[in-house]
């Protein structure tokens, strides 16, 4: 039998509190609730339980079957029903903004935290840890850093939220060649020519777009899920699903206003200046003279 916990413990472990949870669960559990010939199969709230202690704890299935009283062959599965039913719902919580509307709040409240002018976005790339895979394709995993990874692209707005993410691609692969065979690569090369309508991207120089910072503004928060930050012990295909299904948990935090472990980052590379009539000219000048003269 699972142990109660109390609702600071409860949020310590799972990252989110009951209601939260209740939510996640209310969204996925048509997907989870399948056929079984058992008189007791394990409630879909309980599933979700044991795939968010995955997914924020460092500890391997086994462990979390004994504290939470579930054999380890139930843990895999129900990590394995809630990253798909995860997967599944993404569009709907990691959405590139499509109206003038939501592009102009984006680039408004990178304005407002930063002072940095048409920003519709941060682009980053990051090597998630996996267990060395079987097969022939083995070495396409070694990263430039020589261990096996998954290559993630993400892209989130001013305040954290990812709009973005690509989670399919082994550690060999470069990050500019990753962006480039996106949909959002492309959307943004051949529809809108970078920052000429939409606006720019903020990114590592790995990023081929001329216009492209060198100083990566903001960053998504991850210390929520300390499965990212350790070794994903699955098989690629099945890393790939925790890792997205991380991404939607992420803005599902958001969309509850669920506490961020840290959420104070600052940048303070552009001049502030207060003419809001002038000031956006007068950055882009400065960022043309710094970085691109």
């Amino acid at each position: 039998m699972e142990p109660e916990y109390d609702d600071n413990e409860f949020r310590d472990r799972f990252r989110f509190t009951k209601n939260s949870l209740q939510f996640i669960t209310d969204l996925i559990e048509p997907n989870l609730c399948r056929p079984t010939l058992r008189s007791h199969a394990i409630p879909a709230f309980t599933q979700v339980q044991l795939a968010l202690r995955y997914f924020t704890s460092s500890s391997p299935m086994r462990v979390i079957g004994d504290t939470m009283g579930y054999h380890i062959s139930s843990v895999s599965r129900a990590v394995r029903d809630v990253s798909s039913a995860l997967c599944n719902i993404s569009q709907d919580f990691i959405q590139w903004p499509e109206t003038q509307q939501q592009k102009n709040k984006i680039r408004d409240g990178f304005y407002d935290v930063a002072h940095f002018p048409g920003v519709v976005g941060t682009i980053d790339g990051t090597h998630v840890r996996i267990q060395a895979p079987s097969g022939d394709n083995e070495y396409a995993f070694v990263n430039r850093k020589g261990f096996h990874s998954i290559n993630v692209q993400g892209v989130c707005d001013h305040t954290g939220k990812f709009l973005n993410v690509v989670a399919n691609w082994p550690g060999s692969c470069h990050d500019s060649f990753i962006f480039k065979t996106s949909n959002l690569g492309r959307y943004m090369e051949t529809r809108h020519r970078g920052y000429d309508m939409d606006g720019v991207l903020l990114g590592d120089s790995g990023y081929p777009c001329k216009r492209y910072i060198v100083t990566p503004y903001l960053r998504p928060n991850s210390e929520r899920f300390n499965i990212l930050h350790g070794e994903i012990r699955t098989k690629p295909e099945k890393a790939v699903k925790n890792i997205t299904a991380c991404a939607v948990l992420h803005n599902i935090a958001l969309k509850l206003r669920e506490q961020m472990e840290d959420d104070n980052q600052e940048v303070n590379d552009v001049p502030v200046v207060r003419n809001h009539v002038d000031e956006r000219r007068q950055v882009r000048e400065h960022i043309t003279r710094t970085y691109f003269s």
